[in-house]
C-alpha cells in the first residue's frame, strides 16, 4: 500500500519491546500519527509493563496522547495475522522470530535505548526519553521510504 508520499507500507504492523510500557507504543503511536490511515498498527511486549508518564509526557509534547495504553504481552494477541513486526528490544526481537516461523510475516530488529534506566534530574531523564522518541519518528520515517 502506498502512504501519503508514495511511502511503501504494510497493511499492518505491530512493534514489540520489553515491556510495552515505553518504546513500543511510542513507536506505535508516532506510526498511527503517520500512517494510521493507510496501515493498521499495534504494540505488543515481552511482558506487561505499567504504563510510563515520561513517555506519556514526551508524546504529549508533540501531540499525541499515549495515555490510554494498557501494556499488554505477547499471550494478549487477538491476532497475529500481522505484514510486519518491528522489535525494539532484544528478547522481543527472539520472541517476534517464534511468532513468524510459521508464516509468512516479515520481522526486523531495530535496536532501540530504553530510558527507563536513565538518573539524574527530571530534566535529564526527560531528554532520554525525547531521544528515543525522537530516533523512533525518523526511523518511522525513513523505513518506509520507496
Amino acid at each position: 500500500m502506498l502512504g501519503p508520499n508514495g511511502e511503501n507500507l504494510p497493511s499492518s504492523v505491530l512493534f514489540a519491546c520489553t515491556m510495552n510500557a515505553v518504546r513500543s507504543p511510542m513507536a506505535a503511536g508516532l506510526m498511527r500519527h503517520l500512517y494510521g490511515h493507510f496501515t493498521y498498527v499495534e504494540s505488543i511486549g515481552v511482558h506487561p509493563g505499567e504504563p510510563d508518564s515520561f513517555a506519556i509526557a514526551v508524546m504529549d509534547e508533540i501531540g499525541l496522547d499515549i495515555s490510554n495504553h494498557c501494556p499488554r504481552d505477547f499471550s494478549h494477541l487477538d491476532d497475529t495475522s500481522f505484514d510486519l513486526v518491528i522489535s525494539l528490544s532484544p528478547e522481543a526481537h527472539h520472541r517476534a522470530l517464534e511468532l513468524t516461523r510459521a508464516s509468512a510475516i516479515e520481522a526486523v530488529y531495530w535496536p532501540t535505548f530504553d530510558p527507563t534506566g536513565t538518573t539524574g534530574s527530571r530534566a535529564q531523564i526527560l531528554e532520554a526519553y525525547r531521544n528515543v522518541r525522537d530516533g523512533l519518528l525518523e526511523r518511522i520515517k525513513t523505513y518506509f521510504l520507496p
